[in-house]
């Protein structure tokens, strides 16, 4: 197979070199080696159902070596009120994978899927719900529809309300939160959701010591209070801090959460326009978590902070010299880490770098190039006990009306 490979010499000669500096591509003085080298074993479609839209994938893997990818799916298009949480396996590195699992189909939009599976073999799949599509685009539709115009097809509008009207308007809000869903016998069965405080596209991470930890971003908190101020407590959990942009933590193995910290807001930033953390404990102990940024300063950079006391305190926040996002962070077998994440520009893929040093520097990127349209992205990464690796993401296939489920696996030359 073709290895897809594009180096920096690449890159510069393609895009040229003043179109590169504002992508995280070109030298930082945080670069600490070159690109990983890497050969591809093999390249599968997880998911193969054209009729159906899955987005926003997370790859975990269990003990012995069984595949899990947490997806949104059951969707029409990237947003819509039919979207789901199917967890996808396969038994053989990837070779072969199975007709998805439905864990979750709530009455309104379920839609990114986290995945870990801890020490003691229990997975944990995490979402959030949303009503983006009531908000963007029904809304807009029934103002229009009583103004004797239209632009969804008349079945299309019918598909669309009949799902929407299953529950009422506040059944809706009372569903809208960040969700946990818990299986401690391999997926066969799971229990009954629990809200979570925080959200992350990704979920959380272990500690060595079996801590979780779950940075990550509260969602609809004010949405909800607005109307049931009395369960914001309750059902919203809003951090101690005050800051959406918090860390928690279970001592249970994902049964319950506790406020551990808040991550500090870098000096003219606006938290909110944070999003989508991720994590990982370094061999040293360190604990890092990295952020999609949207602020003016560095947008569409991601940052990173760091503690060095179990995540009581962090550092604030700062830029790493990587253009692209959201990142998934992997602690590998010989203790380098690994940074998975997209890069939605020219040209379009899934990057990785490596850091041996505990992440105060990454290397420069690998990309696993994405000859498609820009609706892509969100990758992760896990190692497997051979030493190889499989990274997973979305895409849009070349003249494919819904995008699929990609799987990569891969060995580290050096």
């Amino acid at each position: 197979m073709k290895n897809s490979h594009i180096t920096r010499r690449d890159l510069l000669k393609s895009a040229g070199a003043a179109a590169l500096f504002g992508t995280g591509f070109v030298s930082s003085s945080l670069r600490a080696a070159e690109a990983p080298r890497v050969e591809i074993l093999s390249e599968k479609a997880v998911s193969e159902t054209p009729d159906i839209y899955y987005g926003w994938p997370t790859v975990g893997v269990t003990q012995d070596d069984e595949l899990l990818v947490a997806v949104s799916g059951g969707r029409e298009t990237h947003v819509c009120p039919f979207g789901r949480v199917d967890l996808f396996r396969s038994r053989d590195k990837g070779e072969t994978w199975t007709w998805p699992q439905t864990i979750s189909d709530g009455p309104i939009d379920d839609r990114d899927a986290g995945i870990l599976v801890t020490d003691k073999g229990t997975i944990l799949v995490t979402t959030f719900t949303s009503l983006a599509y009531s908000d963007e685009i029904l809304s807009k539709e029934i103002e229009r529809r009583a103004k004797g115009q239209k632009e969804m097809s008349d079945q299309r509008y019918d598909h669309w309300m009949r799902v929407h009207n299953r529950v009422s308007e506040q059944e809706r809000l009372r569903e809208l939160g960040s969700f946990i869903f818990r299986s401690t016998d391999d997926g066969v069965n799971w229990e009954a959701r629990r809200r979570v405080p925080v959200n992350s596209n990704h979920g959380p991470f272990q500690m060595k010591s079996g801590r979780l930890i779950y940075p990550g971003v509260e969602m609809w908190t004010e949405r909800r209070a607005e109307f049931f101020a009395a369960e914001k407590a309750a059902a919203g959990r809003q951090s101690p801090s005050g800051n959406h942009v918090s860390v928690w933590y279970s001592d249970d193995d994902g049964q319950s959460w506790e406020f551990l910290s808040a991550i500090p807001t870098r000096e003219g930033d606006d938290p909110n326009r944070y999003h989508e953390l991720h994590g990982v404990e370094a061999s040293d102990g360190t604990l890092i978590v990295q952020i999609r940024n949207h602020n003016a300063r560095d947008d569409c950079h991601t940052l990173q902070c760091e503690s060095r006391d179990g995540g009581k305190t962090w550092t604030e926040p700062h830029a790493i010299g990587v253009w692209g996002h959201p990142s998934h962070l992997w602690r590998l077998a010989d203790g380098r880490l690994l940074m998975t994440y997209g890069f939605r520009n020219s040209p379009l893929g899934q990057c990785v770098r490596i850091s041996d040093d505990s992440g105060k520097s990454w290397s420069e990127p690998y990309m696993f190039r994405t000859e498609v349209p820009r609706d892509n992205g969100y990758p992760s990464s896990v190692q497997l006990s051979d030493g190889s690796l499989v990274s997973v993401w979305y895409e849009t296939p070349k003249d494919a009306a819904n995008t699929i489920v990609k799987m990569v696996r891969w060995v580290l030359k050096n």
